[in-house]
């Protein structure tokens, strides 16, 4: 039986994220003046199996950019129909592109320390950039975020979505070209300078204690004895408290 490349590496990936725990950072829930905003493109949402094709960030200092990383990504196998048609990235587009290995680091080289912000990036992006790092430059991304998805839903409950493209047209922001690594970068660059306008006037009636381990935010679940708080950073912190004991 003749294995290709491609399978090799998606069999690498996957033991990869199935074996790992994520040391990521903490998502933060605040504004900050320098960071840098990412966005990635990929072939799918199975993070053990799809790949990366565009890497995309601004550098903000004093809240403008300041400059740019942007690069396509040749993944070393087909890109499916389904991702072409919501990002409009082809295989001829990725032909003469820089693999993952150089992609990635110098996505690392250009983000160093900073604290990274996204949309939708707690639970998607992090994790395919963090495997990326970890996988091919054997080193973690712990970087902090803000994700501005959850400050979109704190600052704007009025709105029935929070994609990106709903939050940029509420503060009247072009939303063309959005699904490009870049465009997206751009408009959630604008989107997180307006939330943070927003951020210190909101009034949370019913604030996330934090975590004392990892400063994430611990949310109320049901368990087996009942109601608890679970670190939302979980499984890489695995801070529990009782519901009672947070009162």
């Amino acid at each position: 039986m003749t294995v290709h490349k491609e399978e090799i590496e998606l069999t690498r990936m996957e033991k990869f994220t199935r074996s790992e725990v994520r040391k990521k950072g903490k998502r933060l829930n605040k504004y900050v003046q320098d960071y840098i905003v990412f966005d990635l493109e990929t072939t799918g949402i199975d993070q053990g199996r799809d790949a990366i094709i565009e890497i995309s960030a601004v550098k903000v200092r004093s809240g403008e950019i300041i400059s740019e990383y942007s690069t396509l990504v040749n993944p070393g196998r087909h890109i499916p129909a389904g991702a072409t048609a919501v990002n409009g990235i082809t295989d001829d587009m990725v032909r003469n592109e820089p693999d993952i290995k150089e992609a990635i680091g110098g996505f690392a080289h250009y983000i160093g320390e900073d604290i990274l912000v996204g949309h939708n990036i707690h639970t998607f992006d992090t994790n395919f950039a963090y495997d990326a790092v970890k996988l091919h430059l054997g080193m973690d991304m712990k970087n902090d975020y803000v994700d501005t998805l959850y400050l979109a839903r704190k600052c704007l409950p009025q709105l029935s979505h929070h994609k990106l493209t709903d939050v940029s047209k509420h503060f009247q922001i072009e939303t063309r070209g959005a699904h490009r690594a870049l465009n997206d970068c751009i408009m959630n660059q604008r989107c997180y300078e307006e939330l943070g306008k927003i951020l210190g006037t909101v009034k949370d009636t019913s604030p996330e204690p934090e975590c004392p381990v990892c400063g994430g935010n611990l949310i109320k679940r049901k368990g087996k004895f009942g109601e608890f708080y679970g670190c939302e950073n979980y499984p890489g912190c695995r801070f529990t408290m009782n519901v009672r004991r947070s009162g």
